[in-house]
This record gives C-alpha cells, structure tokens and sequence, in this order.
C-alpha cells in the first residue's frame, strides 16, 4: 500500500468523492470483503460489493487475497493508498492557472501555485512509482506568529530577498545536464478551528499561538527524502 496516492483521472475523482465510497477507502486501510465492509458500514451486502467493483475498476482498490470458505471464494480487498489527494488535472479545464494575474498578495493566486505544485508533484511521484524510481523534493513548514501586520510585511519583504539572492547564487542557464526546479514559498494565515474539530478551543474559538519546539521556538520543520529521495 502507498502512504499518498494521487488521482488524476476525472472518473476515478469523481469515485473516490462519493460519500459511500470514501467510507470504504477509508475503512479499507485494513483489508476487508464485501461481506466484512457492509457490517462495518451498516450497508446491504450487495451494496458494498457494487462500490467495491467501481473502487476497483478506478485502481483505488485492489484485491488483496482470495479465501476459500467451503464452496464459497471470499474475496478481500484493500484499499491502494493510505491516503488519497485529487490532482488539478482532473479538472483541467478549470484548474487555476498562477500564470494568469500573478499577485503575490492574492490569496486567489497563492491557491493556484498551491494547485501547480500538487499537479506538478503529483505527476512526478506518479511516475516514480510506476517505474520504481526515487523523487527528489524537499519542504519546509514553519509557524510564525507576527505582532503586526507591519512585521507580516517586513518578513513577506526579507523572505522574497533571500529567496530571490538565493535562485541568482545557484540558477544556471547554462549547464549542460542541469535540471530545473520549481521553488515555491507561501505564507498565509491559519485558520481558526472549527467548532468541534479536534483542538477546537472551545472558550473563544480563536487560533492560539503556534505549537512550540524543545528550545520554547515556533518549529520550522524541514523535510527532505519522506517519499524515498535521493
């Protein structure tokens, strides 16, 4: 099984979003039948089998083994992926595109890098996993909590300063065997809970500030190699 598969076709989205069928991806995280899934799901034997067909015929799902039980073939599947994220491209023809009205200040225009970079992402680790080969990436994923919007600005200012001296010192045009590599840096509000959600604060509903690191710092969390870089 994949920790994170990417779904790029328009039919097997369109599958994988149905309430019914995101039920059984979830609880096929561990193998299960038809007949094991509709008693843990409430749902009709019949039923549960005919979304096991379609979550297959998509390859969100495979058959995991084949029991023998008297004259009966049970058949277990699971699941393909631990997780799931559903590329743009299965709406490409309105999927956004960040070439259009770039705005470094537009909320609108962060989304559409964010859209890029799973699509890009997406198709990369596709690839890799079809072919056995390892991808190369590297994240980081740091919390600031900013005591003005006056500090917000000065840090959005630096932190484009140092990327951009950074892109110049290592760009090379020029190199014969060189590859080229998207870097893309955002920053943006979190989100308040939701009521209910888990670490809602329930007494006033607003984001505390960011966990803390040993040391009492916001945790920049660099990752590199999590999907078997080399």
């Amino acid at each position: 099984m994949l920790d994170v598969a990417v779904i790029e076709e328009p039919a097997a989205a369109e599958a994988s979003l149905d309430p019914i069928r995101s039920r059984i991806l979830a609880a096929l995280a561990e193998p299960g039948s038809a007949a094991m899934l509709a008693a843990r799901l409430g749902l009709p034997r019949q039923k549960a089998n005919y979304h096991l067909k379609e979550l297959e015929r998509h390859g969100l799902v495979e058959l995991s083994e084949e029991r023998r039980r008297g004259s009966v073939t049970e058949r277990v599947y699971r699941a393909t992926a631990a997780s799931y994220v559903i590329s743009p491209s299965a709406l490409a023809a309105v999927s956004p595109d960040p070439a259009r009205s770039p705005d470094q200040l537009s909320a609108r225009w962060l989304l559409a890098l964010g859209s890029r970079l799973v699509q890009e992402v997406g198709t990369l680790l596709t690839g890799a996993t079809r072919t056995g080969r390892r991808l190369a990436t590297f994240g980081v994923d740091a919390e600031v909590r900013f005591a003005s919007a006056a500090d917000r600005t000065a840090f959005a200012g630096e932190l484009a300063q140092a990327v951009a001296t950074l892109v110049a010192r290592y760009h090379d045009e020029s190199a014969p065997e060189g590859r080229d590599h998207r870097v893309v840096v955002g920053l943006h509000q979190i989100p308040a809970p939701q009521p209910g959600a888990p670490g809602d604060n329930a007494t006033d509903g607003a984001a505390g500030p960011p966990p803390r690191r040993p040391g009492g710092t916001p945790g920049a969390r660099p990752g590199a190699g999590q999907d078997g870089t080399s």
